[in-house]
């Protein structure tokens, strides 16, 4: 496969993008008006979450048909404009691809409703009665996996909402129609793709009740993933464009084969381990200050176990499902700039192809909604009502979601502090955070010490040195909790990482060697360095340099 350690991805929700019509949805045009912003902060690819026709019962990513442009995104012609534009400006378009499971408004899950028995086998349809459900599996969004269709007298298998049903990937027809969707967007001069959820698709031979947890350890990592993504690679002949399965609860093990350059299944991984080190006993929705010591053991296992094994990280720490970093892991208040800069370089000098999510480059918060009527996500309302079944009282469970909640993200893009931080005329579909004012794109455009202008840096950094796309990468200062430090070799040149990820300052032994080291990079002015110690300001990032 190609090499994409010299790439940044940038990831845009198109629904809160730019809106060019003004009806407070964003859309397809939207982004054609803001691709020479991408093209100033020199990304390599644009990832666009779902636009296809759609429910948006889950925001897209219930696709009703893999052919058409959801109407509320534009029409196939503005879709093949952005091709176009984008590969004018040396971008290469990365569509979205949920083949897990389809709407139940899909024409396959219609005609398996009306009792095509060919259809009926495009899902995974149980015959138990109505009082007894096939397993005691957990859907992700709450609530039991199975659905009960009266008029069948069958259930269906739903691993997410109610209206999003499991695809039976034993079935080879099935296989065959999500390789014709792959064959159709290639020869539209797509460049990759995203797999969503990509490995639960493979469920196991004998469905039973999971008396140790919500039933994912049955279909996570299933009995003939590998096999599956194989054939898809092979068969659509996607081998060498950029692709990376997003992986859901995965192992290690199973990442350095997706993404092995022998294996010939996925450029590269998306995994979120290093994103529940704040989910107290594993629960999402249960708060508590992140565990650093674990985050940098994850950051170490994963970053050494790929290098070991040939595997290939996607690096993020924001996405349409997370919240935003700065507020999660950073601080907002008194170190905003500070820490949002250490966020980025902490991924970004690492091995791997970085992904910057919307709004990210410019430090954007989480939404601080103080209302649920001021929500959206399928999740955050379900689990809103959970936590209030839990005895949770109103300002607890909005207190979580405020933390939690995946429209932390899904805010509109701060471009400007115009109305709607710029992002359209009408009514937004979401409100925007009200730091618009002071947080957005055309104020730190001008500024040269903005995170915009940070990013920049980061970005060009990683195309001209080849230390940071294909160097070593080993990690320093492991028992001190505060610090994520890491060396990158190649070629006899070495670049030392250091990162405060605390409100504090922290010393730590400087090496001999790094005294004649240069500073490539760094979010303070100078460096604080004195009798074989280096003193780390709040959140202070610095980047060393052997060669220079």
């Amino acid at each position: 496969m190609t090499d994409f350690g010299r790439k940044t991805v940038y990831q845009v929700y198109p629904k809160s993008f730019r809106d060019s019509d003004g009806d407070g949805f964003g859309d397809i045009r939207g982004i054609i008006e803001k691709l020479d912003y991408l093209k100033e902060l020199e990304i390599d690819y644009l990832w666009i979450t779902p636009v296809f026709i759609s429910p948006m019962n889950d925001n897209g990513y219930d696709v009703a048909d893999y052919y058409k442009i959801n109407p509320q995104f534009g029409t196939m012609e503005d879709m093949d404009e952005l091709i176009r534009e984008c590969d004018n400006r040396g971008i290469g378009l990365m569509l979205d691809m949920v083949f897990n499971h389809t709407s139940t408004e899909h024409e396959w899950f219609r005609r398996a409703l009306a009792g095509e028995k060919k259809y009926q086998d495009y899902y995974i349809f149980r015959d138990e009665p109505e009082d007894q459900i096939p397993t005691n599996w957990q859907s992700k969004f709450g609530g039991p996996a199975w659905e009960y269709v009266p008029s069948l007298k069958k259930w269906y298998l739903h691993l997410y909402d109610v209206t999003q049903a499991d695809l039976n990937w034993e079935n080879p027809e099935v296989r065959g129609e999500l390789k014709k969707v792959i064959r159709f967007w290639k020869n539209k001069g797509i460049k990759g793709f995203r797999f969503d959820v990509i490995n639960v698709i493979s469920k196991p031979e004998l469905f039973e009740d999971d008396l140790e947890g919500d039933g994912r350890r049955f279909y996570t990592d299933g009995p003939h993933v590998h096999e599956y993504l194989k054939e898809l690679t092979r068969d659509t002949g996607i081998e060498d464009m950029i692709t990376v399965g997003e992986m859901s609860s995965t192992s290690l093990e199973n990442c350095i084969r997706y993404s092995g350059r022998k294996e010939k299944e996925l450029s590269m991984c998306f995994n979120f381990h290093h994103l529940k080190v704040d989910y107290k006993d594993g629960d999402k929705w249960t708060l508590m200050e992140p565990d650093r010591i674990a985050l940098k053991k994850l950051f170490e296992t994963w970053q050494m176990g790929m290098q070991d094994g040939d595997g290939w990280n996607a690096l993020f720490w924001c996405n349409h499902d997370q919240p935003r970093v700065v507020s999660r892991m950073g601080n907002e208040d008194l170190y905003w700039k500070e820490s949002a800069k250490m966020l980025a370089a902490a991924i970004h000098m690492m091995r791997g192809t970085p992904y910057v999510y919307q709004g990210e480059e410019l430090g954007m918060t989480n939404a601080h909604y103080n209302d649920i009527s001021q929500y959206r996500d399928v999740e955050s309302l379900n689990y809103y009502k959970i936590l209030l079944d839990q005895g949770k009282t109103k300002e607890q469970a909005l207190k979580v979601l405020a933390a939690r909640s995946r429209d932390n993200s899904r805010t509109p893009m701060q471009w400007s502090d115009d109305k709607n931080a710029g992002f359209t005329e009408g009514t937004p579909w979401i409100e925007a955070p009200k730091n618009y004012k002071e947080i957005n794109a055309e104020t730190e455009l001008k500024d040269p010490d903005s995170i915009y202008s940070f990013y920049k840096k980061l970005i060009a950094l990683r195309k001209e040195k080849d230390i940071i796309a294909e160097g070593t990468i080993e990690f320093l200062e492991k028992e001190n909790a505060d610090v994520l430090a890491y060396r990158r070799n190649y070629q006899g040149e070495e670049l030392i990482v250091l990162n405060n990820l605390t409100a504090e300052n922290v010393t730590i032994r400087q090496q001999p060697e790094w005294k004649v080291y240069q500073k490539r990079l760094g979010n303070y002015e100078k460096i604080t360095a004195e009798d074989g110690k280096i003193t780390l300001r709040p959140f202070e990032t610095i980047v060393l340099d052997s060669a220079l």
